[in-house]
């Protein structure tokens, strides 16, 4: 279940001239409601110019590192992250949402797997995270990291990156890939695009044998390497995804959700069951999402971006039907299962019952 909780700022490490890294502490009482599967995010709230902002965090620490730690680029008009950047210092609190998240596979000591991550700028911090637990907990397992940046000094967790590679040199490989900056080798200048990944096929990686891919970047890089990589015969059941933005900026992406004319009229009663705890209440076709009903009528459900990204308003639809204006946080067979995103839902039948529980 999640919950808010006020954490005490360990450390903030400058890791680009554009990023750090938050180290949180977390007291002895609160060690297993924070403790997190690689992968996950969390989301940060804090009181900026008389404003409640909320913004999600990728966890960049493995889960046996010992820390809680969140990697935050600065966003171009981004309050929050700017804010972080250049403000936030060691011994103010913040209130932190506990881990969330689904961007992550299962792992096994016994498995013998081949992974492959291509991550974009700051997209590598949660990828981070999965390389350096799965490295750890599957010894027979290796890792391959294809990492588009900028230019070399705008490269989030290097030196990191370059330790974990002496560490597992057998079974880590990184092949970074600059857009504006010569590199010796020509196929690592320019985007990490399907062109490109066309031209690493059978150079680096052979599809047929890596077992599981993620992607981790802005929404048109993710979208346009995973129908590559489906054109290549990858099963779209071991390609994973997370959105760490949206084309807009960090301010934009709170956009309501356009519903169609049939869902903004629809009149239900709503409801929700969280910590165990079963509230209702009406939703009246004035078009709202079902979060922004939800938090109108004084009910406190998580959410952080609101622009359908993060995937914290995740819920699972119990009864009723519903029409998602977009999503870019749940995956094909979660939709299935019945889960959806609170934020981008509107109700097509006049009840509507939605578990926060089993999210």
């Amino acid at each position: 279940m999640l919950h808010f909780y006020t954490l005490k700022v360990a450390e903030v490490r400058p890791e680009t001239f554009d990023s750090v890294s938050v180290v949180f502490d977390v007291p002895d009482e609160l060690r297993d409601a924070y403790r997190f599967i690689h992968g996950q995010h969390l989301t940060l709230k804090a009181e900026l110019e008389g404003q409640d902002l909320r913004r999600s965090y990728s966890i960049c620490s493995g889960v046996d590192d010992g820390v809680l730690r969140v990697g935050v680029r600065k966003v171009k008009g981004g309050r929050f992250s700017t804010w972080i950047n250049e403000q936030l210092k060691p011994g103010q609190s913040l209130e932190v949402l506990t881990p969330t998240g689904g961007f992550h596979t299962e792992l096994n000591a016994d498995n013998e797997k081949t992974y492959l991550a291509i991550a974009g700028g700051a997209g590598i911090t949660p990828v981070f995270s999965i390389i350096k637990t799965t490295l750890m907990t599957e010894p027979k397992s290796r890792f391959i990291l294809l990492f588009g940046n900028r230019t070399t000094s705008s490269i989030m967790f290097r030196e990191d990156l370059e330790d974990l590679k002496n560490q597992y040199m057998e079974r880590f490989a990184i092949h970074h890939f600059l857009d504006q900056e010569e590199q010796d080798i020509d196929i690592y200048n320019g985007p990490i695009d399907p062109d490109r990944l066309r031209r690493l096929t059978g150079e680096i990686f052979d599809p047929e044998a890596v077992d599981e891919f993620f992607i981790c970047g802005p929404n048109t890089m993710i979208e346009d390497l995973a129908e590559e990589l489906k054109d290549k015969g990858v099963d779209s059941d071991h390609i994973h995804f997370e959105h760490f933005n949206t084309d807009t900026t960090e301010e934009q992406v709170a956009a309501p959700a356009m519903p169609s004319e049939e869902a903004s009229q629809t009149q239900c009663r709503v409801t929700v069951i969280l910590d165990g705890v079963q509230t209702e209440f009406s939703l009246d076709g004035s078009g709202e999402s079902l979060l922004d009903a939800a938090l109108n009528s004084g009910n406190e459900l998580p959410f952080s971006c609101k622009g359908g990204v993060c995937g914290t308003c995740r819920a699972l639809l119990k009864e009723g039907q519903v029409e998602m204006a977009s999503n870019f946080a749940l995956e094909d067979y979660e939709i299935e299962a019945g889960f959806i995103l609170a934020c981008q839902s509107h109700p097509l039948t006049d009840k509507i019952v939605l578990d926060f529980d089993e999210a």
